[in-house]
């Protein structure tokens, strides 16, 4: 069945919406770690402080992220086709992880490298050059803490903003960095005081720690949602009550949920109908209940509802399903649809 015209031009008008947004905020956190990453480079160079050069690293890093999550947004719109029939959704996920191992390789390698090269060679004892790193460092907390509260702010905006991986990876990178620039800051400050370089090296994996943390957190969420993570408990506990409230239904045997998308849910239900329905009223009440899970859970717009062989002692009532298959859209004829199997059950699906 269609879905209806007005409701899913709104719908697909939020998403626009929503996707602009975050857009925007990435494009914000892109251009504040392009000018940063180039003045801790310069900054980090002249001075050679181990501290600065890792938040440099970092911000590169931060930068190259930004551009995986921007072709995250582009690409996870596409609309389904025959070979991705289910959509693009999970593309989100996908530059999600690589940005994760980007943090990772880029930033905390890099962080750990600097620290160990810091303690084994030492550093420069001329530090005429650290006053200028230490204003390229508050320039920098300055710039990043403004990309982090915009990302807030949209985050809060949007009431489940942060379920957006995209969103979340800009505010876990901007907070991670906020942080780093105040663990440099301070192992160039404890450098300049006591004269030990030990302070700057630990600053430096301070900051590597940090940053392989976060990617393994970030690559962590990205790694279940590709694999195919279930719905949050909250939609399917509302699910389930839809389903057993209904007349038609006797039980619900299963309920299985998993997220395709940012807004895209699929839902598989197996149900015992109630005695005495024949197929014109099975496909009736399901598309009813169709239309009833995609309201109650917006997200949930691939339902399929499998329905289970009658009891022995019910066998000569008509048969509640056929095979036949409904889609919430109707873009395929159910009967191309059927599923023959030795134990096979009628069908029905979305």
């Amino acid at each position: 069945m269609a879905e209806g015209g007005g409701a899913g031009e709104a719908r697909a008008e939020r998403k626009a919406r929503a996707d602009r947004k975050t857009r925007v905020t990435v494009l914000v956190a892109l251009g504040a770690n392009l000018v940063i990453a180039a003045a801790k480079a310069v900054g980090g160079y002249i001075t050679g402080s181990p501290a600065l050069l890792s938040e440099a690293a970092h911000s590169v890093a931060d930068s190259l992220n930004e551009v995986f999550l921007l072709a995250a947004l582009h690409r996870s719109r596409r609309p389904a086709d025959s070979r991705h029939p289910f959509g693009y959704g999970k593309e989100r996920f996908f530059w999600s992880l690589l940005a994760a191992v980007g943090i990772f390789v880029m930033g905390g390698c890099f962080s750990f490298f600097q620290g160990f090269e810091a303690l084994t060679r030492g550093a420069r004892d001329a530090q005429s050059g650290y006053v200028a790193g230490l204003i390229v460092l508050g320039v920098a907390f300055a710039a990043e803490g403004g990309s982090l509260l915009r990302a807030l702010y949209q985050a809060r905006r949007q009431g489940s903003g942060v379920r957006d991986p995209a969103l979340r990876t800009v505010l876990a990178e901007d907070g991670t960095a906020v942080l780093g620039v105040t663990l440099a800051f301070a192992g160039m400050t404890l450098h300049m005081v006591t004269g030990q370089v030990v302070w700057e090296a630990g600053a430096s994996f301070a900051i590597g720690a940090l940053l392989v943390f976060v990617a393994y957190r970030l690559g962590a969420d990205a790694r279940e949602q590709l694999i195919g993570q279930a719905a949050d408990p909250e939609p399917s506990r509302r699910i389930r009550a839809l389903l057993a409230a209904q007349p038609e239904i006797d039980n619900v045997e299963s309920l299985l949920t998993m997220q395709l998308g940012l807004d895209s849910t699929l839902v598989a239900a197996r149900v015992d109908l109630r005695p005495g329905l024949d197929s014109e009223e099975v496909e009736l009440v399901s598309e009813r209940i169709k239309r009833s899970v995609a309201q109650v859970v917006p997200e949930a717009d691939q339902i399929f509802l499998d329905v289970t062989e009658a009891p022995a002692d019910q066998s000569d009532r008509p048969q509640a399903g056929t095979g036949r298959r409904a889609g919430q859209r109707g873009e395929h004829d159910a009967d191309d649809r059927d599923v023959q199997g030795e134990n096979s059950s009628p069908r029905l699906a979305e």
